[in-house]
């Protein structure tokens, strides 16, 4: 890597470190002068989109992000945090690492955990529960089978060697995914209100350490990398991506939350993104103050790193910490207990600057809020995409309905978005009795120690909806993700969210991000559950075009009472079926739509109220102790939704006679009852003494309840006006359900 002296900088050179012709002018204005290569490396990285956001933070206003709840709000922090009662508050937040995952997936997908949970611990918070929230193309391809293994194999990983508990998440498998995978990942954590710490310098004269592993060259670049398409070039780019250590990633954490439990901290921040030079200028621009760092000081594992390099290595599990004056020993004999190698980089100054020095020669001097708050943002060019209007219209008549629904309803089990993801998460290890309920539900659900309390945690989003209406694929996402915490008898308190689209300069893409924000939004205002932090991930295409936008959606709910969480499994027989909210659901945009007739069209929608209702009438039975199980209909419709609850507990496994001649209605198809998908909808048992009561709190919210039939046997039969439409043990559900993966992925 060149030096200042080695390189003239002119706008050439900026535009090959990925700044404009523009931005490198008001660069020079900001200084007053030329900057040297190493400042203008610090400014890339910056005002690289991973960075700065510039191409999406004034679509943000459209967020709500206010709430009694909220404690520490978006934006404020590395993460944000909603309060959860008895002075506890829960942090969570949902980063990408898919371009490097594309690559590298083992190491990327590693690191993506490693840099969410630093996230979070950052904070005080101790980090309770890993979530990943994946997407791939088929499963036909040699290489997504490859990338599919080894994104799970990574996660396992860092999860199990860091000993967090990684309980589930969702996991897609479309053709738009195919060259550009998703790996997102949700981390949460607990923390005391008293002890939530701030990535600040609060204030000069206090010292700066270094704490962690030492820095190599490794993923120098990474923050501009995921700033553009991925190309065959780039698909081979190996050293953008960082590598993980979970062990010292395990260490680091304790010692962390010891520093901050025993009080002798400032503030911190993780280096992630961009490096330590993200670290020192943003905990400088929140604190109002400057910070000094001379990289000779910096523990490097490679020789004649660069200036440059040091900045902006990715190297992991790297902090940056400012410690309360006089607290300094005491400090460094906690990281000498947790052996986390510390060393003292430099202090915080009163005048603004982010000043580097290599044995004491400035080699870069710019202002912190230069790097931060002065980064520029852009109003990008919108047009509705050209392929909408027709995608949209759906023709019911020519879609020619299924001869045999036993067939149809084994391949939507045999369909790996829909199948058990049980072969991937079993290489999983919960080593937490907290877990009270794993992957394989509705939500995880957590219990928060020293309470009576636990959360219901789910992430949701059907990319399928926003390729189809954006705004209204958004909201379906939110109300998913809501659905969830409520089907485990959570109340949904706040959201996280990854947004996954593709070139922003595209007008056609930037429709979409804009109208997959403002449905969000709208989403999250009548559900009540604010934005309190999140990631955006543009660029997510290659040669053969974007994905499908995806705006991935993390949803936290707290049960009151943690013995009265629900999962969707059949408990008993002789149990009735109910369900609670919409009769049909629609063919636009469903599997079966997609599967079975090779068609991604329609016009999916969604009334948000009317979901409130659902939601609220459903949360209501689940608290006053009447419900049995629960689950949504989604991916699938109804048919499918009523298989995985007779057959996704595998030691108690239960059939179901149901009769779908209630849900008929004038002009409702048989493959819309059974295979349709639609929002507003929850499938619940009841006891059969129960169900006048479960019914009289319907109507109190003005939600349709219609009885389908009850619990028992080993088939699962639905009969359609006398006449059985589907018969199929419980047997060949299971085994055609759980057999899909490990067949299809090789696991």
């Amino acid at each position: 890597m060149a030096t200042n002296s080695e390189v003239k900088v002119d706008v050439s050179v900026a535009e090959k470190l990925g700044l404009t012709k523009e931005e490198y002018t008001s660069i020079k204005k900001i200084l007053g002068r030329n900057p040297n290569f190493t400042e203008l490396g610090l400014f890339s990285a910056m005002w690289s989109e991973h960075c700065s956001y510039k191409n999406s933070r004034k679509l943000f206003k459209y967020f709500p992000t206010k709430g009694k709840q909220v404690v520490v709000g978006a934006g404020e922090e590395n993460t944000g945090i909603v309060d959860i009662g008895d002075g506890m508050g829960v942090a969570f937040k949902m980063e990408s690492h898919n371009h490097p995952s594309a690559v590298e997936p083992f190491e990327a997908s590693a690191t993506g955990i490693g840099g969410c949970l630093r996230d979070i611990f950052t904070m005080g918070a101790k980090p309770v529960a890993v979530l990943g929230a994946l997407r791939f193309g088929s499963l036909d391809n040699k290489r997504v089978k490859y990338l599919f293994r080894e994104v799970i194999r990574g996660l396992a990983h860092y999860a199990n060697t860091a000993e967090v508990n990684a309980v589930g998440g969702e996991t897609y498998f479309d053709d738009s995914y195919e060259g550009n995978p998703l790996v997102n990942a949700f981390v949460a954590g607990i923390v005391k209100q008293k002890d939530i710490v701030h990535g600040t310098t609060s204030g000069s004269g206090k010292t700066v350490y270094y704490i962690g592993r030492d820095t190599g060259r490794d993923g120098v670049g990474g923050a501009s990398f995921a700033s553009k398409e991925i190309t065959e070039e780039s698909s081979s780019s190996s050293s953008a991506v960082a590598l993980g250590n979970p062990e010292l990633g395990k260490r680091l954490r304790e010692a962390c939350l010891e520093l901050i439990k025993k009080g002798v901290v400032v503030g911190m921040q993780d280096m992630g993104a961009a490096g330590l030079i993200c670290s020192t200028c943003e905990t400088a621009s929140r604190g109002d103050t400057g910070i000094e760092v001379d990289v000779a000081l910096i523990p490097q594992c490679e020789s004649k790193m660069t200036p440059y390099e040091v900045l902006l290595s990715e190297s992991q599990e790297r902090m940056l910490m400012i410690i309360k004056k006089g607290k300094e020993r005491q400090a460094i004999a906690i990281l000498k207990k947790w052996k986390v190698p510390v060393a003292k980089v430099g202090c915080v100054t009163s005048d603004g600057m982010v000043r580097v020095k290599e044995n004491g020669k400035i080699v870069a001097e710019v202002p912190a809020k230069a790097l931060t708050e002065k980064a520029p943002l852009y109003d990008r060019g919108t047009r509705e995409p050209s392929y909408l209007k027709k995608a949209q219209k759906l023709v019911r008549e020519k879609v020619p309905q299924p001869k045999n629904c036993n067939t149809v309803l084994l391949s939507l089990l045999d369909s790996p978005t829909i199948a058990s993801k049980e072969a991937a998460y079993r290489s999983f290890t919960f080593r937490d009795k907290d877990v009270l309920v794993g992957a394989g539900s509705d939500a995880a659900i957590i219990a928060v120690k020293g309470t009576r309390k636990a959360l219901a945690i789910s992430v949701d989003c059907n990319g399928r909806y926003c390729y189809l209406n954006p705004y209204q694929g958004a909201m379906l996402a939110v109300a998913e993700a809501a659905r969830n915490v409520v089907c485990s008898g959570g109340r949904p308190l706040a959201i996280t969210d990854g947004l996954n689209f593709g070139n922003p300069m595209k007008p056609e893409n930037y429709w979409q991000f804009k109208k997959c924000i403002e449905g969000l939004s709208a989403a999250c205002r009548v559900l009540e559950t604010p934005v309190i932090s999140g990631n955006v991930s543009f660029y997510n295409e290659n040669p053969k075009g974007p994905i499908d936008p995806t705006p991935m959606i993390g949803m936290v709910g707290l049960i009151e009472n943690a013995t009265k969480y629900v999962t969707q499994d059949f408990k008993k027989e002789n149990d009735v079926i109910v369900l609670l909210g919409n009769p049909s659901g629609s063919l636009a945009g469903s599997e079966y739509l997609r599967l079975v007739h090779k068609q991604k069209k329609g016009n999916p929608k969604i009334d948000i109220e009317f979901e409130k209702k659902v939601q609220t009438a459903c949360l209501k039975a689940i608290q006053s102790g009447l419900v049995k199980s629960a689950h949504d209909p989604s991916e699938g419709g109804l048919a499918v939704c009523i298989a995985e609850s007779c057959i996704s507990n595998k030691k108690a496994m239960h059939g179901a006679r149901i009769d779908v001649r209630v849900l008929a209605r004038k002009g409702n198809r048989l493959d819309e009852i059974l295979f349709g998908e639609a929002p507003s909808r929850i499938v619940v048992t009841v006891g059969s003494k129960d169900l006048a009561r479960l019914e009289k709190i319907a109507k109190k919210y003005s939600v349709p309840c219609f009885k389908l039939g009850t619990v028992g046997g080993n088939h699962l039969v639905v009969t359609n006006k006398d006449k059985n439409v589907i018969d199929l043990s419980i047997k060949t559900l299971s085994t055609t359900w759980r057999n899909s993966i490990p067949k299809k992925a090789g696991l």
